[in-house]
């Protein structure tokens, strides 16, 4: 059985994590100069590096060599973090441990020192998920910490954890990944697995994680699987697999608002949510283009502000100058709000 590209290519250590460069740094720093926390909070979206971080955080620690900012992920305790059975980084899901009597245990087993390693070290993920009560238990744990025991917390929701343990841990934020630096990872894998992926639809999968590297690993997985030994895939044939919009579709959308046909524009959405498009994808599509459209006018095509086909630039080229300044702003700004009462609203046409 094939593994998966996201858990053959997940970084195993400081030096393999893409897009959290600050983060990182921050991390090798504290290590190197023998500042280690007794708690961490690594907050951020899904698939952004925070279980991976954690667990690379966990071998500095505990390696044989350590701690060090570069495990070597060859000794009994690097390797036993690595396949998640040592008996010292115990991993937790807040999610289905999230009761008091949960965090009771926790602070029970705290008291006792490593079996083998240098530290005692509890990940929990989605921390935020933990009850008041467990919070509070688990409070009075982090206020006088055993000298061995470290805790790393992650959550993709940071503001549901109570600010009195957020206070007494190092809270580290993972931003979204940048496109650019997610397309680069596949086309690293792609080379690296030998599969037959185009820039072009290597740069849609990349688009398409919307900030995850993970995300995309997998789109990248179903679409290999999708192109098999196929040579004459289309580009078109991918967006439909991804769900995205064509640049067709924005063109003919682009064309109606710079004509103000509002009629048209109804007909058009009502005919894209028959096909079954998503409407919601399609907003934030059309969110993109004209934030494009404001760059391209302001600073030309500048491919450090923009990553576009050639076909996307020559799109966005045609209608920059039929709408003002002005109207771009308006618009982007009414999409967005339009977006974000499509995502609360059942009827995507409300």
């Amino acid at each position: 059985m094939r593994i998966a590209i996201a858990r053959k290519w997940r970084p195993q250590t400081f030096d393999e994590v893409v897009g959290q460069d600050e983060v990182v740094r921050a991390l090798k720093n504290a290590i190197s100069m023998g500042k280690i926390g007794h708690a961490y909070l690594f907050s951020g979206p899904r698939g952004t590096g925070k279980t991976t971080l954690a667990r690379i955080l966990a071998k500095s620690l505990n390696c044989v060599n350590g701690p060090t900012v570069s495990p070597c992920n060859e000794c009994e305790n690097c390797v036993e973090i690595k396949e998640g059975r040592s008996v010292d980084v115990i991993e937790i899901d807040g999610a289905s441990n999230r009761k008091i009597d949960d965090v009771r245990n926790i602070r029970e087993a705290v008291r006792f020192v490593p079996v083998k390693s240098r530290y005692k070290i509890y990940i929990i993920d989605e921390v935020h998920m933990l009850t008041d009560e467990a919070f509070n238990a688990l409070l009075k744990t982090l206020e006088e910490p055993p000298s061995h025991v470290v805790f790393i917390f992650a959550t993709t929701e940071p503001y549901k954890v109570k600010q009195t343990i957020r206070s007494r841990c190092q809270h580290f934020v993972l931003k979204p990944i940048n496109t650019e630096i997610i397309y680069q990872q596949l086309l690293k894998i792609s080379k690296a697995e030998g599969f037959k992926v185009t820039d072009s639809i290597l740069l849609k999968v990349a688009k398409a994680g919307n900030g995850s590297m993970r995300d995309a690993e997998s789109l990248l997985d179903m679409v290999v699987s999708y192109i098999g030994d196929r040579e004459d895939v289309t580009d078109e044939e991918i967006d439909r697999l991804l769900g995205i919009v064509d640049i067709s579709h924005i063109e003919k959308i682009l064309s109606l608002m710079s004509k103000k046909d509002v009629g048209g524009l109804i007909r058009l959405a009502n005919e894209l949510r028959d096909k079954g498009f998503d409407l919601k994808k399609l907003c934030e599509e059309l969110i993109s283009a004209f934030r494009n459209l404001l760059i391209m006018k302001d600073f030309g095509v500048d491919r450090s502000l923009i990553r576009l086909s050639e076909n996307e630039i020559s799109v966005l080229e045609r209608f920059k100058g039929l709408f003002r300044r002005e109207e771009i702003i308006f618009i982007e700004n009414t999409l967005i709000e339009t977006y974000n009462e499509m995502r609360a609203s059942i009827n995507e046409l409300f």
